[in-house]
C-alpha cells in the first residue's frame, strides 16, 4: 500500500514538473542544481480572461536584450566554477534559468517548479525508483530583478528556506528579515540610494521637485523614504505621482498635464524602465524637453529608456548606478553564443532572431507568422556575425547588473566550498557539526551564505550584513548625447559614498555635467526666485514652505548670501548697512571733552568756579567792612565753597562715563547742593528770628552761636550723606552701553535706583522750599543787612530750573540726560551766585560809600522806626478800645522819641523811662529806644 501511495505522489509531481513552469528555458543538470529567474521580456501582453474556455499563459512581449546578458552571466560565472580546479573540485553545478517577464505571475510559475523538484527529494523515493532522469533540488536561486517580482518569489521561497539572491531588488522592504527569511542581494538598498536622491536635490539647491514612482514595492518604499528625506531638508514636492506600464492612455495623458503645468523643472522617478516608458513615450509626443530627470538606478541605464528617440526629452538627465565591475572572459564568451552552440539555453533562439529581426527554421514564431498572428519576417541561419549588430547585449563598458549576477553565483559557490572544505567539530551546525555535500539541503546552504566572508575576484571582500544586504557605492552618471551617432553616453560625473560620514558622502564633477544635452548652467527648479542679500524668505499664506516672497531685513538685520531663510541680528555694537547685506560697527556717543556742547558746558563751569572763587577771594579782602560781617561772613564762606563744589560736580558729568565717574557725580552734586541750601537757610532762619524776638536775651545769643550754625549746616547735609551712602551700598550706579538708538551707542550712567536719585533731589528740594519760606517772611528787614530778598528771588530760580529738570531728564535719552543734568546744576548755581552775592560784590568794589557802619545803621534805624511805630499804633489802638469800654471818654496825644546810642545811658530827668533793647550785630552794638507819653483828660459829666 505504502509502495502504491509512493508512486502516485511521483507520478503526480512528475507530472507537474513536466507540464507547469515556462515551457521556455536555460537548462542544464549537474550535481548541485541553481535556480535563476531572470527578465527576458519586459511585460505581458494585456488580455482580459473571460473564462469562456480554459485560461491561456499570457504572451511576454518587448524582448529585453539587458535581460539576456545577465542570463548569460550567470551561466558564465557556473562554467568558470565547473573548469575551476580550486573551487568545488569533482562537483558540477547545475542550471534551471527562467524568464519572469517582469511580471509576479510569471515569476510564481518559475518559482513553483523550484519548490516542487525540492518537495520530491524531501520524500527520498530513491528506494522505490530508478529515476535516471532525475533532476536535483534547487539549493538556491538566483534573482529576481525587480522588487515587486522578488517580493512575491522571496515570499514563496521563504517558506521552504530555500536561499534567494537578486542581482537588482533594491527596495528596503525586503531587509525585513522577519518577513522575508531566505532573501538575500548583492545591490544596496534603497534606503542609502533615497538619501543620495535627496542630497543631489540639496547640493544644486533645488526645492520645487516633482516625485513620480512605480505602483509596486519598489516605487512605494522608494518615494516614501525620499519624502522623508525631502521633509528633514525643508524641500518641497509639488506633485507625487504613481505611474505603471499597465495605466491607461488617458491616465499617462493626465500624469502628463500634471507636469506641464507644473513650475517644478525637476523630475525624480523610483521606477523601472518598463514602468517609465509610457510616460517618457508622451512627454516625446508633446515634445517637452526643459525637464531635468533624476534616475534611480533601476532605469538610469535602461537601454528602454537610452534611445535616440527619446533623447530630446532624457538627454541630460543624472541618475544612480551601481558600481560597474570586471568579469575577465566575458566579453569573448557573449560574443561566442550562437543557436547551434547553445543547446542548453532556449533563449538564444529568440535573441537571435530579435537582434536580426529573422526567424530561425523550426521556430514556433515561424509557424506563428505563416498562420498570420505575428508579423513576417525573413529567415536566418544562425550563422549570422553577432559583432556586426548594433545591441545592447554587446554593451560590455559598464557590468554593473551583469557583475551582481557573478557576484551572486560565485556567493552560493563559495559557501558550498566552505562546506566542502568543513572541519568537522568546526561547522555552523548543531555539535559544530559539517554539512554533507552529497545531500546538501537548501537551508544547510542558506546558513553558510550569512557566515559568508571571502574576496572575490576583483580582490573585493563580499559578505552580507545583519540584513543580508552589501555595502556598496552608487556611481552618479549623466546622460549625453554622442556627436558621433546621436546615441546615449552615460558620463560619470560624480558617486556616492554610504560609509562616508554624513555631508561627505557626495561628489559630484560640475564641470562635466551637460544639462539638456549642452547646457552646463544650472537649471532652476524652485516654487520663487532667489531671495537676494539683504532679504529673506517671507511666508506666503495657503502656500508651501517653499513658496515664499522676498522681504527686505529689518532695521538692526542683515543677510550676506541668497535665499536666506531669516535675517541675522547684527552683534549689539554694530548695525546694518543701507542694503541690509552686512553690519558696521555703531559710533559711540557720549558728552565728550571734545565737542562744542561739552566744551561750552566745561567752559560755563569754569566760569562758575572762577566766578565763585573771585567772590570768595574779594569776601576775604574785605572780610572786616560792615557788608561783609552783616551776612554772617563764616557761612557765607562755607557758603561759596558749596557753590564751589556745585560748579565743579558739573564737570563729573562730561566724558566717557565710568563706573566710578557714575557712582561719584550724582552724590557730589547732591551733597555739594544740599550744603550750599543748608548755609542760606541757617543763615536767613538765624536773621528772621532775630529781628522778631521782642527782647532778645543771651538765650538767643547762645541759641544762635557760631557753633549752633554749623552743626544745623552738619546734620542737614549728613542726611544727604546717608542718602548716597545707603544708595551707593544697594544699588550703585554703574557705565552702561544703551543699543536701543540705531547706528549709535550711547554710553550712559545707569543710576541703579531712580528712587534713590529722587530722593536726593527730593531732599534738596525739601530745604530749597524751608528756605524760600523763611527767605519771603524776611524780605522787609534792612535792605543793607539781608539778601532775603535776593535769597527769595534765588530760590524762584532754583525752583523753576528743577521743576523744568524732571520732565526733561525723562524724555531725553543718551548723552543729552547728562547734558540736561549739567545744564540745572550749572543754572541753579549761577542763580545762587549771582543773585545771593553780586549785589554786595557790587557795593564792596563799586560803591564803598554804602559799605559803612553809619549807612548799616541808618538802614537799622529806619527798620526799627517802621517797627516801633507799628507797635505804637497797636497799643493806642488797644486804649481807646479799653476806654470805651468803661463808659469814659479820653483823648491821647502819644508822642514818640526814638534815639540811636552807642552805649547805654539812662534817659534824662523828666522823661519816661523807657525800655531799651539791644542786639548784637558783629563787633558793633545797637540800641533802640522806644518813649511813649500819653495825656490823658479826664471830662467830667
Amino acid at each position: 500500500m505504502r509502495f502504491y501511495l509512493y508512486y502516485l505522489v511521483l507520478l503526480g509531481f512528475s507530472s507537474v514538473i513536466s507540464t507547469y513552469g515556462p515551457h521556455q528555458r536555460a537548462q542544464k543538470t549537474g550535481d548541485i542544481l541553481l535556480g535563476g529567474l531572470f527578465p527576458m521580456h519586459f511585460g505581458v501582453t494585456s488580455k482580459d480572461q473571460d473564462l469562456a474556455a480554459r485560461p491561456e499563459s499570457t504572451e511576454c512581449v518587448r524582448y529585453n536584450f539587458r535581460g539576456f546578458r545577465w542570463l548569460q552571466a550567470m551561466i558564465f560565472a557556473i562554467e568558470e566554477i565547473n573548469n575551476s580546479s580550486t573551487l568545488l573540485p569533482n562537483i558540477t553545478l547545475g542550471y534551471r534559468i527562467f524568464d519572469t517577464c517582469n511580471t509576479v505571475s510569471k515569476a510564481l510559475e518559475a518559482t513553483l517548479s523550484f519548490v516542487a523538484q525540492n518537495k520530491i527529494d524531501s520524500l527520498n523515493l530513491d528506494e522505490f525508483c530508478n529515476c535516471t532522469d532525475h533532476i536535483p533540488s534547487t539549493i538556491a536561486v538566483v534573482g529576481a530583478s525587480g522588487s515587486a517580482v522578488s517580493t512575491a518569489v522571496a515570499n514563496l521561497l521563504g517558506l521552504f528556506y530555500i536561499p534567494q539572491i537578486s542581482y537588482a531588488s533594491s527596495s528596503r522592504l525586503l531587509s525585513n528579515k522577519n518577513q522575508f527569511k531566505s532573501f538575500m542581494r548583492t545591490i544596496p538598498t534603497d534606503e542609502h540610494q533615497a538619501t543620495a536622491m535627496a542630497d543631489i536635490i540639496d547640493y544644486f539647491q533645488w526645492n520645487w521637485v516633482i516625485a513620480v514612482a512605480s505602483d509596486d514595492e519598489y516605487g512605494r518604499p522608494g518615494i516614501e523614504k525620499f519624502e522623508k528625506e525631502m521633509e528633514e531638508r525643508d524641500i518641497c514636492i509639488h506633485l507625487s505621482e504613481l505611474i505603471s506600464q499597465y495605466f491607461e492612455e488617458w491616465q499617462i495623458q493626465g500624469l502628463v498635464d500634471r507636469i506641464e503645468n507644473s513650475s517644478a523643472k525637476v523630475i525624480v522617478v523610483f521606477a523601472s524602465g518598463p514602468d517609465i516608458e509610457p510616460l517618457i513615450k508622451e512627454m516625446v509626443r508633446r515634445n517637452i524637453t526643459d525637464r531635468i530627470w533624476l534616475a534611480s538606478e533601476a532605469w538610469a541605464t535602461t537601454s528602454l529608456i537610452a534611445k535616440p528617440e527619446y533623447l530630446d526629452v532624457v538627454v541630460g538627465t543624472i541618475g544612480f548606478a551601481l558600481r560597474a565591475g570586471e568579469i575577465p572572459g566575458f566579453k569573448d564568451f557573449l560574443q561566442e553564443v550562437t543557436p547551434k552552440k547553445s543547446s542548453h539555453n532556449e533563449f538564444v533562439r529568440e535573441f537571435w532572431e530579435e537582434t536580426f529581426n529573422c526567424y530561425l527554421e523550426d521556430s514556433q514564431r515561424l509557424r506563428d507568422s505563416e498562420n498570420g498572428s505575428t508579423s513576417f519576417r525573413p529567415l536566418c541561419t544562425g550563422e549570422e556575425d553577432i559583432m556586426g549588430a548594433e545591441t545592447p547585449y554587446l554593451d560590455y563598458t559598464h557590468l554593473r547588473i551583469s557583475y551582481n549576477v557573478y557576484v551572486a553565483v560565485h556567493s552560493i559557490a563559495q559557501a558550498l566550498q566552505d562546506i566542502l572544505t568543513c572541519i568537522p567539530g568546526r561547522g555552523l551546525f548543531s555539535n559544530n557539526s559539517c554539512a554533507d555535500i552529497k545531500k546538501i539541503e537548501a537551508w544547510q546552504v542558506l546558513k553558510q551564505l550569512r557566515h559568508l566572508n571571502f574576496s572575490n575576484s576583483m580582490g573585493e571582500k563580499v559578505h552580507f550584513d545583519e540584513n543580508a544586504d552589501p555595502s556598496g557605492n552608487y556611481t552618479i552618471i549623466n546622460w549625453h548625447r554622442s556627436p558621433e551617432d546621436g546615441s546615449v553616453v552615460f558620463e560619470e560625473v560624480g558617486f556616492y559614498n554610504m560609509r562616508a560620514k554624513r555631508g561627505v558622502q557626495l561628489f559630484i564633477d560640475n564641470t562635466k555635467i551637460l544639462w539638456n544635452g549642452y547646457n552646463t548652467e544650472v537649471p532652476f527648479s524652485n516654487c520663487s526666485e532667489d531671495c537676494e542679500p539683504g532679504t529673506r524668505k517671507g511666508i506666503i499664506e495657503s502656500m508651501p514652505t517653499c513658496c515664499f516672497e522676498c522681504t527686505e531685513c529689518s532695521e538692526g538685520e542683515y543677510s550676506d548670501h541668497k535665499d536666506a531663510s531669516v535675517c541675522t541680528k547684527c552683534p549689539n555694537d554694530s548695525w546694518s548697512n543701507e542694503n541690509h547685506t552686512s553690519c558696521f560697527l555703531k559710533e559711540i556717543e557720549f558728552l565728550s571733552w571734545t565737542e562744542p556742547f561739552g566744551i561750552a558746558l566745561a567752559l560755563c563751569s569754569v566760569l562758575g568756579v572762577f566766578l565763585t572763587a573771585f567772590v570768595m577771594g574779594v569776601f576775604i579782602r574785605f572780610r572786616n567792612t560792615p557788608i561783609v560781617k552783616a551776612t554772617n561772613r563764616e557761612l557765607s564762606y562755607l557758603l561759596l565753597f558749596s557753590l564751589i563744589c556745585c560748579f565743579s560736580s558739573s564737570l563729573i558729568f562730561i566724558g566717557e562715563p565710568q563706573d566710578w565717574t557714575c557712582r561719584l557725580r550724582q552724590p557730589a552734586f547732591g551733597i555739594s547742593f544740599v550744603l550750599c541750601i543748608s548755609c542760606i537757610l541757617v543763615k536767613t532762619n538765624r536773621v528772621l528770628l532775630v529781628f522778631e524776638a521782642k527782647i532778645p536775651t543771651s538765650l538767643h545769643r547762645k541759641w544762635w552761636g557760631l557753633n549752633l550754625q554749623f552743626l544745623l549746616v552738619f546734620l542737614f547735609t549728613f542726611v544727604q550723606v546717608m542718602i548716597c551712602v545707603v544708595w551707593l551700598y544697594n544699588a550703585p550706579p554703574a557705565s552702561y552701553r544703551n543699543h536701543d538708538i540705531d547706528e549709535i551707542i550711547f554710553i550712559t550712567c545707569n543710576e541703579g535706583s531712580m528712587m534713590a536719585l529722587g530722593f536726593l533731589i527730593g531732599y534738596t528740594c525739601l530745604l530749597a522750599a524751608i528756605c524760600f519760606f523763611f527767605a519771603f517772611k524776611s524780605r522787609k528787614l534792612p535792605e543793607n543787612f539781608t539778601e532775603a530778598k535776593f535769597i527769595t528771588f534765588s530760590m524762584l530760580i532754583f525752583f523753576i530750573v528743577w521743576i523744568s529738570f524732571i520732565p526733561a531728564y525723562f524724555s531725553t535719552y543718551g548723552k543729552f540726560v547728562s547734558a540736561v543734568e549739567v545744564i540745572a546744576i550749572l543754572a541753579s548755581s549761577f542763580g545762587l551766585l549771582a543773585c545771593i552775592f553780586f549785589n554786595k560784590v557790587y557795593i564792596i568794589l563799586f560803591k564803598p560809600s554804602r559799605n559803612t557802619i553809619e549807612e548799616v545803621r541808618c538802614s537799622t534805624a529806619a527798620h526799627s522806626f517802621k517797627v516801633a511805630a507799628k507797635a505804637t499804633l497797636r497799643h493806642s489802638s488797644a486804649s481807646r478800645k479799653r476806654s470805651s469800654s468803661v463808659g469814659g471818654s479820653c483823648a491821647s496825644t502819644p508822642s514818640s522819641s526814638i534815639s540811636l546810642k552807642t552805649n547805654d545811658n539812662d534817659s534824662p530827668s523828666g522823661q519816661q523811662r523807657i525800655h531799651k533793647p539791644r542786639v548784637s550785630f558783629g563787633s558793633g552794638t545797637v540800641t533802640l529806644s522806644l518813649s511813649f507819653e500819653e495825656s490823658r483828660k479826664n471830662s467830667m459829666k
